[in-house]
């Protein structure tokens, strides 16, 4: 299983991926369609286009998202270049990373000189994902933050044939998508409990741009011409149309809107047509899972990811959790005592003082020992007791 939270995972992934090398040569709208079908587009993965099959299920979100977007700019890689092998692909990915440093992400400038090419490319890719500065607004602004990191892709595929990422290329894309959000928002006759929401994700997730400059009043004054590439016209009427979908529903004025931009990027009705009933179809499906439909506010959208992410790492370390805390008897009968009484404060001291000792033992689990990790304790404890062997749980003993 590759694990993206551990060095050495993207040199696993292209190792059992080999059959990406063999992949049939896709146009440039297959691409998109495949890349869309993922959920990439819309900041929630649900899958990868990979030959060998790689569950989503019990990783990270962040994870995820390292695993789809090293993925999508290969997959742009293999469009643009003929040489497909991952040696090739690597060193321009730092590169492009390296030209592309987005402010306040100097990581991306920084060298590495004891690593190699993929473990530099997997710091990028780590920093890239993680783009907000503290945990509850990065859990906070996940859904969007993650949506626009197609940006990427597309500043890649200038990169690969151009030499270079043109002048002011990032900032006009991120100021262009905010005005189309903008108007898009301005559209809807009855705005959504989402909608104040949503501006707030996506000013949180602009790097070379202002969300409050915006001054664009209608569709024919956005600057359209700048970008020629279909996959760009193509990811701007996606993010129109995932912006009208808030409220669940696109109603004739959203709809015209969307044509509207589409007529003013030459991009025809069919495209448009498709696209709207894909992210009805996508959304209507997935809109349990994707944080941003459920969001009720920050502290518990905060609580609620970092418990399903602790849950991972316990699941992940099961076997050896286990083995750490049954070399202290003591710890595993008050565990065990736990699930049917409440444990005195003496108690409740030593399970939470040996409990992170073990913690300390095992890498992944050093979140508990930063600080405010003492405030997951509870949630690791509640789920200990279940890994236990039955011999250690009074609960299970017959009378």
């Amino acid at each position: 299983m590759i694990n993206p939270s551990a060095h050495g995972w993207i040199d696993k992934f292209f190792t059992e991926q080999k059959g990406l090398l063999k992949k049939d040569p896709v146009s440039p709208d297959t691409f998109y369609k495949k890349v869309r079908e993922t959920g990439f587009i819309f900041g929630h993965v649900v899958s990868f286009d990979v030959k060998t099959p790689i569950e989503t299920k019990g990783r990270l979100r962040d994870e995820v998202s390292k695993i789809a977007l090293l993925n999508t700019l290969y997959g742009m890689f293999c469009l643009i270049s003929d040489d497909k092998k991952p040696a090739a692909f690597i060193p321009k990915a730092v590169s492009f990373y390296n030209e592309m440093n987005p402010q306040g992400h100097s990581i991306f400038r920084k060298v590495f000189p004891n690593e190699s090419l993929s473990q530099n490319l997997e710091q990028i890719i780590d920093q890239r994902v993680r783009t907000n500065h503290d945990i509850v607004s990065k859990n906070f602004s996940h859904i969007v933050t993650n949506a626009l990191l197609f940006i990427d892709v597309l500043a890649f595929q200038q990169y690969l044939q151009h030499g270079v990422i043109p002048e002011k290329y990032l900032k006009k894309i991120e100021e262009t998508i905010i005005s189309i959000i903008t108007l898009a928002l301005k559209t809807k006759s009855i705005k959504s409990q989402h909608d104040d929401l949503l501006i707030r994700l996506f000013e949180a997730s602009v790097r070379y741009s202002k969300f409050s400059k915006v001054s664009v009043q209608n569709p024919e004054a956005l600057k359209l011409d700048y970008f020629t590439n279909d996959l760009e016209k193509y990811y701007f009427i996606d993010l129109a149309g995932m912006t009208l979908w808030s409220d669940g529903m696109v109603e004739k004025d959203e709809a015209y809107f969307l044509y509207k931009l589409g007529e003013l990027m030459n991009v025809g009705d069919d495209f448009v047509t498709e696209g709207m009933v894909f992210t009805n179809q996508f959304i209507t499906e997935h809109k349990k899972e994707i944080p941003y439909f459920n969001y009720s506010n920050p502290v518990k959208n905060f609580y609620d990811n970092i418990t399903q992410s602790v849950i991972v790492l316990i699941t992940r370390n099961k076997n050896r959790l286990v083995k750490e805390i049954s070399q202290s008897r003591e710890l595993m009968v008050l565990l065990a005592q736990s699930t049917h009484r409440d444990l005195d404060a003496k108690e409740k001291k030593k399970v939470k003082t040996q409990i992170l000792d073990i913690c300390k033992t095992i890498p992944s689990l050093t979140i508990f020992l930063l600080p405010g990790g003492g405030l997951l304790l509870p949630i690791l404890i509640k789920f200990i007791p279940k890994m236990l062997p039955s011999a250690f749980n009074e609960n299970n003993e017959s009378e």
